[in-house]
């Protein structure tokens, strides 16, 4: 009891506890980050060979247990098995000077940088809501965005693991009006699919082409669940924005004019992020927008 006090009188101990906190999530979104698609891959192989039966070369794929809890994890290039000293964010890292201990082939940044960035952001979380219930809802929130974004920027997939989960979170917790009441809730989910899936078959029926993916539509409905329907606006001008900067500076940098496939999960996360942090700016913004000027 005294640490939950501790906790709600003293802004900087939340912080702390919070970046902590958060730094050994970031490490467990790593595992997700990395295993979530290959037991998705692995799936649809067995579907397949259900499907074409046992005689396809299919069938000749991994059957060994491979999930978020095993095996353990080990280095790619030499199978070094991965110890609990060694996997202590960030500071493993830096003590290993990023490589590993077996073999020394470099380790990605990109691990100490997750753990970073989902520490970061949740503090900026903390900061903004306080000790709350609501900081509690938007730490899950985040840790989930922080996963999808990372594997639709990889694999150009948003897992329904990840986004029915965080959809039929914002609306159970809106039935408490959380962040908004039940039925801006509802209408968010729905119109955040709605639109999304109009904008697919409208330009499918124009070009002949897919824009986009099915899970873009599902990544915005649960935006949409947890902020209401009045972020929706500043969501999808907000990831456009970000895509369409994102795209071009990547051009630039290519130094050629071809159109590449670029995700667009990445964008709506962050857009997303920014709408819950800032909810009650954004919605003021979004509706400044639709107000006709008396």
């Amino acid at each position: 009891m005294e640490l939950i006090h501790l906790l709600a009188t003293n802004s900087t101990w939340l912080l702390v506890c919070v970046g902590i906190i958060s730094l050994l999530m970031g490490s467990f979104l790593n595992v997700v980050i990395y295993r979530l698609p290959v037991m998705m891959e692995r799936e649809w192989k067995q579907e397949c060979v259900e499907f074409l039966g046992a005689e396809h070369s299919l069938a000749k794929t991994d059957t060994s247990p491979f999930n978020l809890v095993v095996p353990r994890s080990q280095c790619p290039s030499c199978g070094h098995k991965i110890a609990s000293w060694e996997n202590v964010p960030v500071i493993s890292y830096l003590f290993l000077g990023g490589k590993c201990a077996g073999c020394r082939t470099p380790i990605s940044i990109q691990y100490p940088l997750i753990e970073l960035v989902t520490a970061l952001l949740s503090m900026l979380v903390a900061y903004q809501y306080g000790f709350s219930w609501q900081t509690l809802g938007l730490l899950f929130f985040t840790w989930t965005l922080v996963a999808l974004f990372m594997i639709d920027a990889q694999t150009m997939l948003l897992p329904d693991d990840l986004t029915y989960p965080l959809l039929w979170a914002g609306i159970l917790l809106n039935m408490n009006g959380w962040f908004v009441p039940l039925a801006d809730s509802v209408l968010g989910a729905v119109f955040g699919y709605l639109s999304l899936w109009s904008i697919y078959h409208l330009f499918k029926l124009l070009t002949g082409k897919e824009g986009m993916g099915y899970g873009d539509f599902k990544l915005l409905a649960a935006l949409g669940a947890w902020g209401g329907w009045q972020i929706l606006p500043f969501v999808i001008f907000a990831s456009s924005a970000f895509g369409a900067l994102f795209g071009i500076a990547w051009m630039i940098l290519k130094r050629n004019g071809q159109s590449l496939p670029m995700p667009f999960g990445p964008w709506l996360a962050m857009a997303g992020f920014v709408a819950m942090v800032w909810h009650d700016e954004v919605v003021r913004f979004s509706m400044q927008l639709f107000t006709p000027y008396q």
